[in-house]
């Protein structure tokens, strides 16, 4: 998918997603740029790379018919995530989840598979986890590391090493509002794009299908 790099470096340094905590952790080093009174500075750069990587992942299992499954507890994000939602018609759910909800992915208790089919719309495994604020959702991400689901987030400049580590595409941004809306619109652009050529590649199967039909019913002489 392309994305608009002068636009993402602009929401960022507008939107003061570049700024950090006032102490960064060690392993973040790698991501930031700077510090002004005390403040760190994330390089705007490593973040717009950072959010083309994810993008490319969260449209892999789109390409190959898989499953996503976007978290969000932020009550700030609810809106958000209703409109992206909304946009690329998947399973909604609401400001609860319960513990182990990955893990328990296969059980056989009521309970879980109707509180899985709310958030999957099945009881498959999703293929990759999003989660807006890597902060607040260290359990999922404890979860999604032990079953191998790959896992795309944003995260700040203080994040524990041990959620970190287990992240496969971070996004380093602070999380203002602006800029959860351009990481969900990045999201949904790349969903409906690869939904788009998937359909694309369909109908020109179907058309060299008939093509092919029409071909060899012909009577030569």
């Amino acid at each position: 998918m392309t994305i608009n790099s002068s636009l993402v470096i602009q929401k960022s340094l507008s939107t003061n997603a570049h700024l950090g905590r006032r102490v960064a952790a060690h392993h973040f080093q790698v991501y930031i740029c700077g510090s002004r009174n005390g403040i760190t500075i994330l390089d705007s750069d490593k973040t717009l790379i950072c959010l083309r990587n994810a993008c490319h992942f969260i449209g892999s299992p789109i390409r190959q018919k898989g499953r996503s499954f976007f978290v969000n507890t932020n009550s700030l994000f609810d809106e958000i995530m209703e409109q992206m939602a909304t946009k690329i018609g998947c399973i909604k759910y609401k400001k609860w989840r319960i513990g182990a909800f990955l893990t328990n992915c296969s059980s056989p208790k009521k309970i879980c598979s109707r509180k899985k089919k709310i958030n999957f719309g099945s009881n498959q495994q999703p293929d990759c986890v999003v989660i807006m604020n890597a902060d607040r959702e260290s359990s999922v991400i404890l979860e999604a590391d032990r079953l191998q689901i790959p896992i795309a987030s944003s995260v700040d400049s203080n994040i524990p090493l041990e959620s970190y580590k287990r992240i496969t595409y971070p996004i380093p941004a602070n999380d203002p509002i602006q800029f959860v809306y351009l990481f969900r619109n990045s999201i949904t652009k790349t969903v409906l794009l690869e939904r788009g050529r998937i359909i694309a590649m369909k109908e020109t199967a179907g058309e060299e299908r008939t093509h092919r039909s029409t071909f060899s019913k012909k009577k030569w002489f």
